[in-house]
C-alpha cells in the first residue's frame, strides 16, 4: 500500500546539515495497524509528514497506492490527501462553532459531494463511532473522548485507504485513551482500515499489530507483534 525507499530528509547545509531522516526504508501493507514510536527528535514526526503528503523528502522514493509521491507538486499532493488519506490529531482540530455532524461533513464538502449524500455519510460515520445521538452537539458540549470520536468519524467519512493518527490519545486520560484505541482496533479489524499511528505511549502502541521504532533518523527496530509473541 505504501513504501518508503531510502528516504532522507536533510535540513541546513554544510556543517549545519542535520538528517531528520537518514536512509529510511519502510513498507506497510493494506489492512495493517502500525504504531510508530521513538524519542523526541527521532524522525517519527518527519516520517509521518512525508507519509501524509505534507512534506517531501530530500532524497529517496515514496510510493503510495502505486503512485510516486516524491515528484508530485503541492496541488497533486493535496488531491491525494483529500481523496485517499484520513487524519486524526492529538488536539482533535474540530471547528468550535459547528456541530459534530458539520465537522464530519467538512471533508466531503471539499470533495464536492452533494448535500444529501454527505449528510447521510456523515451520520453513518458518527454511528460507527457510537455518536449518532450527538450529531447536533458542538465540541464544547462533548467530552474529550467524544471529540476524538468525532475526529475519527471525520477521518473515515471519505472512505480513505489509510488513516494517519498523530498521538490520538495524547490529550485524553487513560480510560478515554483505551476507548479510542479499542475503536481504532475495531475499525482496523472489522472494516479493514489501514492505520499508521505515532505514539509515545507503550500501552497504546500495544494495540497495534506492528511497532516501528525510530532513533536518530533511522528505523531502530520493526517488530511484528504476532511473530514476536509466538517466539
Amino acid at each position: 500500500m505504501l513504501e518508503l525507499r531510502h528516504i532522507s530528509k536533510v535540513y541546513g547545509v554544510d556543517e549545519a546539515q542535520v538528517f531528520a531522516l537518514n536512509d529510511v526504508s519502510l513498507t506497510v501493507a493494506k489492512g495493517e495497524f502500525v504504531a510508530v514510536m521513538g524519542p523526541s527528535g527521532s524522525g517519527k514526526s518527519t516520517a509521518m509528514n512525508i507519509l501524509g503528503c505534507l512534506d517531501t523528502p530530500t532524497s529517496g522514493q515514496y510510493l503510495l497506492f502505486g503512485s510516486e509521491v516524491s515528484g508530485m507538486d503541492r496541488d497533486q499532493r493535496a488531491l491525494l490527501r483529500r481523496h485517499f488519506l484520513g487524519f486524526i490529531f492529538q488536539g482533535f482540530n474540530l471547528l468550535a462553532r459547528t456541530t459534530a455532524l458539520e465537522n464530519v461533513e467538512l471533508p466531503l464538502i471539499y470533495q464536492g459531494v452533494e448535500v444529501e449524500e454527505r449528510r447521510e455519510r456523515a451520520m453513518a460515520a458518527l454511528a460507527k463511532v457510537g455518536l449518532e445521538g450527538r450529531a447536533s452537539h458542538r465540541p464544547s458540549e462533548l467530552s474529550g473522548g467524544q471529540q476524538q470520536r468525532v475526529a475519527i468519524a471525520r477521518a473515515i467519512v471519505t472512505r480513505p485507504g489509510l488513516i494517519l493518527a498523530d498521538e490520538p490519545t495524547g490529550n485524553l486520560d487513560s480510560a478515554r485513551g483505551r476507548e479510542i484505541m479499542e475503536l481504532l482496533t475495531q475499525l482496523n479489524r472489522e472494516e479493514g482500515l489501514s492505520v499508521l499511528m505515532v505514539t509515545h505511549e507503550p500501552d497504546m502502541a500495544d494495540y497495534a499489530s506492528r511497532i516501528v521504532t525510530f532513533v536518530d533518523g533511522r528505523i531502530q527496530c520493526d517488530v511484528l507483534k504476532g511473530a514476536n509473541d509466538a517466539a
